[in-house]
């Protein structure tokens, strides 16, 4: 095949894929859409429920046996499959802030991002840390307003709050049609059609039917209640008159959100939403990197030949082999089985062998794969979160953040004859960034671990003990934030209660009992830095 050919096919299988996250506070329902993106999809049969209740299966993108049991998702998880003749890479990511650090590695691995928001709460807490996140890194972010079917906020002053909060124009490209018990279909905006919806299953375990009037139709007026009818054609007048008209331009620059209301547990709405996705989202584009100069260059998806940086391990998904998967964003290029790349950190060819694609907990092997593809390949410890490879060489994508620990803990094992499995279970879930490890800076080296939240460390004991068997202690310390230091450290003037440790990289980082203090450290010393967020 010639170069010319070989783009053309790349073109076209990019064109033909969608790579993107699905952001939200916990609850607001987004392992629930990512289910019924698979359900649509054709992948699953039968929707099951997100908590894993008695008698029902757990949701299927939340494989790790802790989050079926407690029903939210802690890791991020990677799915491809196909969605009406499009290769759909959804990104899972975990709702809880405990994990904001592991939910911007996959961000940084996602084209767009859909922002689930629950029609009774707004947006919350997460939601906006997240958001933010998307804005900074200039990621279009579709808003899907989710659980019409229950209670709620007004419709207007939900897109009102986003628009205050997130500090985005939001533009309704559909509009709901009652709410609550009353919520049986939405208005699209665009071609003026009433799409009405009827239940085909319980709980939504199956596809809702979906009945297309005109919105002139005499029969939208026979559906509905006089006050309902009325009440829609007045928020739809109000719409086209007060409103943010949607320009896709200025949707793919982050300028403006689309927002459409639908309930992910009945099904009402979804199909639609998935639709508009596929048209609105982006395919693959070129990402940024360095060059050996420090210059900052494009890799085109299409023009330079495969690269892909890992932004994600995990182990034990195989619970048979006990292994570790590394998850790479293909940025360029095409991937082909038993590929020798370029491991641009050990200046060192390796073979890409075993490839896969992931469906929840279940491995697919690939032989093929395009830019915006995520794929998993086995890790015999040569990968670490950041890393990037390619055939050609001679650049590195920019380097995923590491967030400052705001929780520390010793941790040790109950029983000192489980020290080789415990230390074992550490560097496995360190490596992953599932949480720090931190050793002290006097002669007696101590570990101790930090964390952006409470949930890691029972993240972590939950692991240790379900993976490799060690029931553990943990013993919390007196200190709440910290910061890497920048500068001599021998020069460095510590405040009485702060501590200096060394990170995984051997990077000195600070531990203080406070934001005072730290602050405080600042101001004494004015020749160092103290770094919140180390790139």
């Amino acid at each position: 095949m010639s170069a010319n050919d070989t783009k053309k096919e790349i073109d076209a299988a990019c064109a033909q894929r969608r790579t993107f996250a699905i952001i939200s506070h916990p609850d607001a329902g987004k392992t629930t859409l990512t289910e019924k993106l698979l359900l649509y999809s054709g992948m699953i049969h039968t929707a099951g429920m997100v908590r894993g209740r008695k008698g029902r299966k757990a949701a299927a993108s939340d494989w790790m046996a802790m989050e079926q049991e407690r029903g939210i998702s802690i890791t991020a998880s990677a799915m491809q499959f196909q969605y009406k003749e499009t290769t759909i890479n959804v990104l899972d990511t975990p709702g809880h802030e405990d994990f904001s650090e592991d939910t911007y590695r996959t961000l940084t691995a996602a084209d767009a991002a859909i922002m689930v928001i629950d029609a009774s709460k707004g947006v919350e807490k997460q939601t906006r840390k997240l958001f933010e996140i998307c804005k900074l890194r200039k990621i279009p972010v579709l808003t899907f307003i989710n659980k019409m079917d229950q209670p709620g906020r007004d419709p207007l002053d939900l897109m009102n709050e986003v628009e205050e909060t997130l500090q985005v124009r939001s533009s309704a490209l559909n509009w709901p049609i009652g709410m609550g018990k009353e919520f049986c279909g939405v208005v699209d905006r665009k071609t003026d059609e009433c799409l009405f919806f009827s239940k085909t299953s319980a709980g939504g375990a199956q596809k809702a039917e979906i009945h297309r009037f005109s919105l002139k139709d005499l029969q939208v007026k026979e559906r509905l209640t006089s006050s309902l009818y009325t009440e829609l054609l007045q928020e739809l007048e109000l719409l086209e008159i007060a409103g943010n008209s949607f320009d896709h331009d200025q949707f793919l620059k982050g300028e403006v959100t689309p927002v459409f209301f639908a309930s992910a547990l009945t099904n009402f709405g979804v199909e639609p939403f998935f639709d508009a996705f596929l048209s609105l989202a982006p395919p693959p584009t070129a990402r940024k990197a360095m060059d050996l100069k420090g210059e900052e260059i494009e890799i085109n998806p299409s023009e330079v030949p495969f690269s892909a940086y890992v932004f994600k391990l995990q182990a034990n998904m195989d619970r048979n082999h006990r292994d570790s998967l590394a998850f790479l964003r293909v940025c360029s290029g095409r991937f082909e089985r038993d590929l020798v790349v370029k491991h641009h950190r050990l200046k060192r060819d390796i073979r890409l062998s075993r490839p896969h694609g992931m469906v929840a907990g279940e491995r697919t092997t690939l032989d093929v794969a395009y830019a915006g593809d995520v794929i998993g390949v086995i890790n015999p410890g040569v990968f670490a979160i950041g890393d990037t490879i390619s055939i050609s060489g001679g650049f590195n994508f920019k380097p995923l953040p590491q967030f400052q620990p705001e929780l520390f803990a010793r941790v040790i094992p109950k029983e000192i004859g489980k020290r080789k499995a415990f230390d074992k279970g550490v560097m496995q879930l360190t490596s992953e960034g599932a949480i720090q490890l931190l050793v002290t800076c006097d002669k007696e080296e101590e570990m101790i671990f930090g964390a952006v939240g409470q949930l890691q460390f029972d993240v972590m004991q939950y692991r240790l003990k379900d993976e490799y068997g060690v029931e553990t202690l943990v013993s919390f310390l007196p200190y709440q934030c910290s910061g890497w230091l920048i500068g001599d450290v021998s020069t460095f003037q510590k405040t009485s209660q702060s501590i200096l440790v060394n990170d995984k990289e051997g990077r000195p980082l600070v531990l203080f009992s406070g934001v005072w203090e730290k602050q405080y450290a600042m101001k004494q010393n004015p020749n160092h830095q103290l770094l919140d967020i180390l790139n």
